[in-house]
């Protein structure tokens, strides 16, 4: 695929006239796709595609093209070829861009890692395996992924890995079901296998009458998934850059007005250690690390070139979204093992679901709990509850009511694969917060 795509760029060099630029994104994949129901294997497929994003530039003018091509250069220059010139026929029609900024200065790097996944065969033979007897349904996602940019200046960038998702569930009855997720670059059965186990023994927990608590403040704690829901929502423009100036920002009043969370609090953009490239669409670099969220205090954001440009700064690799692709948030001092004895009465939350702001200027959440959520009595779990809604702000949840995070944190890898996987992941702990308020 990399020298495919060196020859795809070389050709589009051939393109040009006069003054003109290109800059161009590769996004490809070859993945197998098994989806289970009753743990039985329900729709198996394989997807191979190739998308390329290319922009022509003349001057202070742009436009861009979206294509989907074959893989084979015989195949694919008439197709490159015709895009350059509808581009150039645009190009006439359009103003210029003030706030234009793309890299001309040649920094090409290589990121290729083998795959170690064994044939999705022999992982879905294992996930059958010990799923006997259960109702499993969910979806495998594994295989490599490619990303690549190039432009006219020479420079070519390469990402390639391997990873494999497996988000899945174990159904019980009605809205009865215990939903996790098992992802990474090397299968491990004895670890699936593990979780597996901790799954079940929570179906048999669902099993129990379940209960229903009034309307108020409990304490809580939140699994590594559901915390990454919250944290999730610090991708609504939580920390961008554009959003924080223009005061659109959810965490705007960590800025403005000085407002800080807990001190256990660090959360950073860890590029060198997440699945996504180190380069961005525009051909910036992306650094190993850019910290967001230091001992409780905003100390950064994700600048795109265009909100460098705007605002005279320093572009820091983001996304023309500016948003993060590789959040790690660091562990606390809790063990995993002591989490129900910390809570000791209230609710444990596995999954968060149907997440927005209910209020974004300060930085107010509300969602829904769902599948595996239970009420803890003396550090046991008693019955699952019912569902509930929780509207609260990340300022409390990880602010004065944060009483700890688990020293284990999770890998969690993006499951969306809306028209391509996604590269997306996070490194969380799980949290315990004195007061989740419940509303309904």
């Amino acid at each position: 695929m990399q020298a495919y795509f060196d020859e795809a760029a070389a050709f589009l060099g051939t393109c040009l006239r006069g003054n003109e630029q290109y800059k161009c994104w590769l996004s490809a994949e070859e993945s197998d796709f098994v989806r289970f129901n009753r743990s039985a294997i329900r729709q198996p497929g394989h997807v191979r595609q190739i998308h390329l994003s290319l922009s022509l530039i003349d001057g202070m003018r742009h436009a861009k093209f979206a294509i989907t091509l074959a893989g084979n250069m015989h195949a694919d220059r008439a197709q490159l070829a015709d895009a350059v010139n509808r581009l150039r026929e645009q190009l006439r029609d359009l103003p210029e861009d003030p706030h234009l900024l793309y890299a001309t200065e040649v920094q090409s790097t290589q990121h290729v890692v083998a795959s170690r996944l064994p044939e999705s065969g022999t992982i879905v033979d294992e996930v059958l395996a010990v799923a006997q007897g259960h109702d499993l349904v969910g979806i495998l996602a594994a295989g490599p992924v490619y990303r690549g940019f190039a432009n006219s200046f020479g420079q070519r960038n390469w990402h390639e890995t391997a990873s494999f998702n497996l988000d899945w569930s174990l159904y019980h009855d009605g809205d009865k079901a215990v939903k996790t997720t098992y992802a990474g670059f090397d299968w491990d059965n004895a670890a699936f296998t593990a979780k597996f186990g901790n799954a079940a023994e929570q179906l048999e927990l669902l099993q129990r009458e379940p209960v229903s608590i009034l309307p108020g403040e409990y304490r809580a704690c939140l699994t590594p998934t559901a915390l990454g829901e919250v944290i999730g929502m610090l991708n609504w423009d939580g920390v961008s850059e554009k959003a924080l100036r223009t005061r659109q920002s959810p965490l705007r009043r960590m800025r403005d007005e000085g407002v800080r969370l807990h001190e256990a609090v660090n959360l950073v953009e860890d590029t060198a250690n997440g699945l996504a490239p180190a380069f961005q669409a525009d051909g910036f670099i992306k650094p190993d690390r850019v910290v967001l969220l230091d001992h409780g205090g905003l100390a950064g954001s994700l600048v795109s070139p265009r909100t460098a440009k705007e605002y005279g700064i320093e572009a820091n690799g983001a996304d023309g979204s500016e948003t993060a692709s590789s959040l790690s948030l660091a562990g606390g001092e809790l063990p995993m093992s002591r989490v129900l004895d910390e809570l000791d009465t209230g609710v444990f939350v596995s999954n968060l679901w149907y997440l927005n702001f209910s209020d974004r200027a300060n930085c107010r959440l509300t969602g829904m709990t769902r599948f595996a959520t239970f009420w803890v009595e003396g550090g046991r779990i008693k019955a699952p509850l019912n569902v509930m809604r929780f509207d609260d702000s990340l300022f409390r949840l990880l602010g004065d009511k944060l009483l700890g995070l688990t020293r284990e944190r999770e890998l969690l890898i993006d499951s969306d694969t809306y028209g391509q996987r996604s590269t997306a992941s996070s490194m969380l702990p799980g949290a315990l917060v004195k007061d989740l308020s419940f509303v309904l």
